[in-house]
């Protein structure tokens, strides 16, 4: 019986650290110096199913979907609302962060999180769970190809909700930073709602 719990710790931590290995050659292909573009579906029980295009580069991003145009520079997010033409500034958190962006797991792996890795087909599926129980993200998924180490897939769960953001046409490519902050000028009619 000791032997049985010895070999399954070691195959335990084996599986965690090839699942941080796995998820560090990630983080360097998304983290490209210059940034990276691609185009992504969400989905969530509570919002219903949004498409767009998104832009990062570090913790900034950028997400056009057809409803809002959201701009981070890393502290303060503006979102443009197309439908009622307003612009809400809020500092958010690291989950309303995530459902903007799927790929601030990048960040946040190392933190607090217990990794375990399966294979599936041509992809690695990487589960994370908190082992704080009051964090927001309390578990996700993250489909990885073999190949290019590129994520095409993050389910998380906040509290007993899951949302699923799919992902392709991922391109590293040289983004400005002018990209991820929202330019006034260029919605002049817009009410500017500060949420600070």
């Amino acid at each position: 019986m000791a032997f049985a719990m010895l070999t399954t710790t070691g195959l335990f931590a084996q599986s965690n650290k090839q699942a941080i290995n796995i998820l560090d050659k990630t983080a360097s292909i998304i983290g490209h110096k210059g940034g990276a573009s691609a185009d992504f579906t969400f989905q969530n029980a509570k919002v219903g199913t949004t498409s767009g295009s998104i832009a990062i580069k570090g913790n900034r991003f950028n997400a056009i979907t057809p409803a809002a145009t959201v701009w981070f520079d890393g502290k303060t997010q503006w979102t443009y609302m197309q439908k009622t033409q307003e612009v809400n500034i809020t500092t958010p958190t690291q989950a309303q962060q995530m459902q903007m962006n799927p790929y601030t797991f990048t960040h946040i792996y190392k933190t607090g999180y217990t990794t375990t890795m399966t294979t599936s087909g041509q992809s690695y599926e990487i589960h994370l769970v908190a082992q704080n129980k009051k964090r927001t993200i309390q578990e996700m998924y993250i489909t990885v190809d073999k190949k290019t180490y590129v994520p095409s897939r993050i389910k998380m769960r906040q509290n007993s909700t899951w949302s699923t953001i799919t992902v392709k046409n991922f391109k590293a490519k040289n983004i400005p930073n002018a990209t991820f902050t929202f330019n006034s000028k260029d919605f002049p009619h817009a009410e500017i709602v500060d949420l600070r």
